[in-house]
């Protein structure tokens, strides 16, 4: 599958993390791989964003459900200006110390809401972590994102070129990252001055983190974990701006990926590019009203 999804990682851009992961030393109530906002009150609801993203992405989303839900805004270490971690690993360190945070917190089967990368991290916290996920929704996100436009592909055979992509993510002129910048977030984002802040976001990235966390997303493959996750599930998708695609062949290629997710309730945004909470809020929000 698909070919927007895949420009969303190339673009915003490492050890592998694998479905059960690596252990990973996290300090309760003290994460070193994300920062946390907290508004509203209510029901926990933590909101992670994607690659090279703030937590601002999800302004909208907060202020609809913060009279109801207490947000936990994450912005990920090394994204958007947030410091960088000192930790080799980005996902399965966010992974790690989020279930931490939760319990910490005592937060009481929260909603754990992700987007793009985001979303592969609430895959795997929900996997792992069964005890800290209460309802699971996934906006534009994977299980295996290079098997969306190859099958065939494996952890093992995808390798190479992710330590390639790392290794020039994190030596690549700034300025040349703005130019490639430029030429896909509208590809991601309709609105153009979206465009302008997504592409702040990611030239305040730290090339080290961008090109880690690229490796990992290649090298990831959580479709033998979809089986222990027991949350409920909202996978919400986007084909629009998506090249040769049709509504009919994304949606397949969704169902094939979330087939090990019982009972995962998949819908597709017909007018929404890869940043579905800016693009179409409104749908993205009546999806998620109706789940929760």
């Amino acid at each position: 599958m698909r070919q927007l999804i895949l420009s969303a990682f190339l673009l915003l851009a490492g050890i592998g993390c694998t479905a059960g992961g690596q252990a990973v030393r996290a300090e309760p109530g003290s994460p070193t791989a994300f920062r946390v906002d907290v508004r509203g009150h209510g029901r926990p609801m933590i909101l992670i964003p994607g690659f090279g993203s703030s937590g601002e992405v999800w302004d909208g989303v907060v202020a609809h459900y913060q009279d109801r839900f207490e947000c936990h805004i994450l912005t990920l270490a090394g994204f958007a200006g947030a410091p960088a971690s000192e930790e080799g690993a980005v996902m399965p360190l966010v992974r790690e110390q989020l279930a931490a945070y939760v319990a910490a917190h005592h937060l009481d089967k929260p909603v754990v809401v992700g987007h793009s990368m985001g979303g592969v991290i609430a895959l795997s916290l929900a996997a792992e972590h069964p005890e800290a996920v209460g309802q699971l929704v996934v906006v534009d996100s994977l299980p295996f994102l290079p098997a969306a436009n190859d099958p065939s592909a494996t952890p093992s055979s995808m390798s190479e070129m992710a330590l390639g992509f790392r290794n020039l993510l994190v030596s690549q002129p700034l300025d040349q990252r703005r130019a490639y910048e430029r030429r896909v977030l509208p590809t991601l984002i309709s609105d153009k001055d979206k465009v302008e802040i997504a592409l702040d976001w990611v030239m305040k990235s730290e090339g080290r983190t961008l090109g880690q966390a690229f490796y990992e997303m290649m090298t990831t493959d959580l479709r033998p974990a979809l089986g222990r996750i027991q949350a409920p599930a909202l996978v919400m998708g986007s084909w629009a701006g998506t090249p040769g695609a049709t509504r009919a062949s994304v949606e397949q290629a969704f169902h094939s990926q979330y087939a090990g997710l019982s009972g995962a309730r998949i819908t597709l945004a017909d007018r929404a590019r890869h940043f579905i909470m800016w693009d179409d809020p409104s749908w993205l929000m009546k999806q998620m009203d109706s789940f929760l």
